[in-house]
């Protein structure tokens, strides 16, 4: 796992320092080493700063290079199955002078170009160039596990894992992108190729970037897509699961290759239980850990957790987070180099922290909510369909709007009557938005531009299935852009590489091109696939049904005392950008049979890092 950054122009380039500035500015993404190179002609600078998992000699050092020095490589993340790709490149002729899965990836790159991407199962983010071909090469895992940022302007481009890499340049623009914004407020971050700020973009998953040093040319294209829904009544139960199974085991094998200790980070629940147990098999040595939070026993996990660890005889260590004070998100406000609003990024940096005193890398459950139908968003979608189709759309549209004037902001309930006016069949409401059209503009001023829900609505993916659109969309938005980001920046913020063998390609294929719907969600049951394996692999007495989730009690912490005070002090400063009014009323309002904690920390957030890169 590593931090990358670099440059690549027509001209030579001049201005080299703000490439080591960005490197140093990810140095928690690779404390172990780091390395700078510049082109023999100065066109192209590539840099980045190591943490060392696979091949830990000074072989595996980066940027690296071919025999030719033709091909130079910057890489973040893992090819899980480099080993097999390794002795198929060999039979092609290809000598390997490392135990590094990115010399296989530079090996790949000089065999099949740019379609070698079909040959890599990994999470990565990668930037290669051809000193032949005069290109720059950045490519995206498909999942989004690794990030890219990049910026084009004056015939060069620029890259960074992340943004603040490119913020490192003083003279890196800072003008805040108004409608990305618009997307932050309502959905919680900024979906797609968009960016919070106007000079910058994302590189999406599963996408490619070529650029022509000598034409200044940028190609973008997607190299993978999800497969075409199953019919409802396709696909054998037994069978699915026998092949759940086989997928996972052989996923969990792979991701726990690494010349480091690694850990799985044990909830107690099915996605983290299931890991788990494949990881029993694959290996004699098994090192769990779960995390509790004084206090709030609630949130507590550690039970659930030590019921799979003892039926699997692992190592198994229960680590315990202090008390947590605001002032935390100073910490978390920067790394985070776009705002994100999900408060849940707290524990998942907490327990980072901690389970780093005892592993470099970590196994999690990251990505069977979105694949396996396992929200209860889900579930409550279809029971919500199934009650409202037999009703004329527009009097649902009528009673929808007059809920939005009728119930506050952080009313209960409130996002499931606005979804009456959307048409089941077709699209899918927004039930999970922080802030509507006229909140946004309470809060930015009446001439606000409000283009995010039309934003949302081209992403929504076509589907006549409403499970499967729900799933698609979670899985094409939701969990790269607020899940994977957020477990990301908090886990490399404490220099831990975190897998996820279920966002295995494979898995995900099989997830969207051979479980029918009926197998993923219904009105009473969520994630009916992976539990129907559950009841196979694990204790008879787990308790399948339980649905904790990653949490803290911000609600509570809002009502009163110093979590309370310090929001107040942030948004209410007279240089915060937010309407001071519209404010008071939404710290006012959380309590009173309203629940305003995520929205009052996502606008926190947002003040906290505008302040910290001075936007």
């Amino acid at each position: 796992m590593c931090g990358i950054v670099g440059v690549a122009s027509r001209q030579a380039i001049t201005d080299r320092e703000w490439l080591g500035a960005g490197c140093a500015a990810m140095a928690h993404r690779g404390p172990d080493d780091n390395g700078i190179w510049w082109s023999p002609n100065g066109t192209v600078g590539l840099a980045q700063t190591r943490l060392a998992i696979i091949d830990l000699s000074p072989g595996g050092h980066q940027p690296m290079h071919d025999e030719t020095n033709r091909l130079s490589i910057v890489f973040n993340g893992e090819i899980y199955n480099y080993l097999d790709l390794r002795p198929q490149l060999m039979a092609l002729g290809h000598k390997f002078h490392t135990e590094s899965d990115t010399e296989v990836v530079l090996a790949a790159y000089h065999q099949w170009g740019t379609d070698c991407l079909a040959h890599l199962n990994g999470m990565f983010a990668l930037a290669l160039y051809d000193g032949k071909r005069n290109l720059l090469f950045l490519a995206r895992d498909r999942a989004g596990e690794k990030p890219m940022f990049y910026s084009t302007a004056n015939g060069g481009i620029r890259f960074a894992s992340e943004l603040k890499a490119l913020l490192a340049d003083p003279a890196f623009d800072r003008k805040i992108e108004p409608a990305a914004l618009d997307c932050y407020l309502m959905m919680g971050y900024v979906p797609g190729e968009a960016c919070i700020l106007q000079s910058a973009r994302k590189l999406p998953p599963a996408h490619a970037l070529t650029f022509n040093l000598a034409s200044e040319e940028t190609k973008i294209w997607r190299y993978w897509r999800m497969p075409a829904a199953p019919d409802d009544n396709a696909g054998d139960e037994e069978a699915l699961v026998d092949e759940l199974e086989v997928l996972l085991a052989d996923a969990v094998r792979r991701q726990l290759v690494a010349d480091v200790p690694v850990g799985i980070l044990l909830s107690g629940g099915v996605d983290s239980s299931l890991v788990t147990a494949m990881a029993a098999r694959a290996s004699s040595r098994v090192k769990t850990f779960t995390v509790g939070f004084d206090g709030y026993g609630n949130y507590d996990e550690t039970g659930f957790a030590r019921l799979i660890a003892n039926h699997f005889g692992t190592e198994h260590i229960e680590l315990q987070a202090g008390h947590t004070g605001p002032e935390i998100l100073n910490v978390l406000a920067p790394q985070y180099d776009e705002p994100l609003n999900d408060s849940s990024m707290i524990p998942t940096f907490l327990v980072s922290q901690l389970v780093r005193q005892h592993c470099k890398v970590a196994l999690g459950g990251d990505g069977g909510d979105e694949m396996f139908g396992g929200y209860e968003q889900h579930r409550r979608l279809l029971w919500m369909k199934s009650k409202v189709d037999h009703v004329p759309l527009g009097l649902r549209k009528l009673a929808a709007a007059a809920g939005d004037v009728a119930l506050p902001t952080g009313f209960r309930g409130r996002n499931w009557i606005q979804a009456l006016a959307v048409d089941f069949n077709t699209r899918l409401p927004s039930v999970a938005a922080h802030f509507g059209a006229s909140e946004r503009r309470a809060l930015m001023g009446p001439g606000w531009q409000t283009p995010a829900d039309a934003i949302r609505e081209m992403r929504v993916p076509v589907a006549t299935d409403l499970l499967q659109r729900v799933t698609r969309m979670d899985f094409e938005n939701y969990m790269p852009e607020d899940i994977l980001v957020k477990v990301d920046r908090a886990s490399m913020l404490a220099s831990l590489e975190m897998r996820a063998p279920l966002l295995d390609f494979r898995i995900a294929e099989f997830a969207f091109g051979k479980v029918p719907s009926r197998l993923k969600a219904s009105f009473s049951e969520r994630k009916i696939l992976l539990k129907r394996l559950s009841k196979r692999v694990l204790p008879p007495q787990f308790d399948a049904d339980r649905k904790q989730g990653f949490s803290i009690p911000l609600p509570t912490w809002l009502k009163a005392g110093p979590w309370r005070d310090f929001v107040s002090d942030v948004l209410l400063d007279p240089k915060s950008t937010f309407d001071r009014r519209a404010v008071s009323n939404l710290i006012d309002g959380h309590g009173k049979r309203r629940n305003n904690s995520e929205r009052l920390f996502g606008l926190t957030m947002f003040e906290l890092w505008r302040r910290a890169y001075g936007i």
